[in-house]
């Protein structure tokens, strides 16, 4: 007999946030190829599948999005304001990764383009990403 939940479950998401330890550090964002927020610029991202982690969906999703691969991620928080996604009640699980100097990256899966910014001259963000890099820059910032 199969288990039914009485309550509502919300989406998972993991976000990839990668900066560069350069002097000018930048970060690695996609414009989004898909709506909503199409033609934003976002963090790589998406859906958590049943069988993985959240690790291994922000280390997926990245290289899904971004053809990079990162093995060093730290769980930078849990963001879950109510109106967050317009698709629904999302819970993302944001991931911090630090890598010497950029790579070369391409917009692959959903994402149109994916390009590195200075941390210090960002595009407007989609969903709620501001309010994370904020708490990325900070974290990033402590580990120096």
């Amino acid at each position: 007999m199969a288990y039914t939940y009485q309550y509502p479950r919300p989406s998972v998401t993991t976000d990839c946030i990668v900066i560069t330890k350069e002097s000018t550090p930048k970060v690695l964002l996609i414009e989004r190829g898909g709506e909503p927020y199409k033609g934003c610029w976002a963090f790589p991202g998406g859906f958590l599948d049943m069988d993985e982690t959240a690790e291994q969906c922000a280390m997926r999703e990245l290289k899904e999005e971004t053809g990079l691969d990162v093995t060093n991620i730290k769980q930078l928080g849990a963001y879950s304001k109510v109106d967050r996604d317009p698709r629904g009640r999302t819970i993302t699980i944001a991931y911090l990764s630090t890598i010497d100097a950029p790579k070369a990256v391409t917009g692959l899966d959903d994402a149109a383009k994916a390009q590195w910014f200075p941390i210090s001259d960002l595009p407007q963000l989609a969903f709620d990403h501001k309010e994370i890099m904020d708490d990325a820059i900070k974290l990033f910032n402590s580990m120096k």
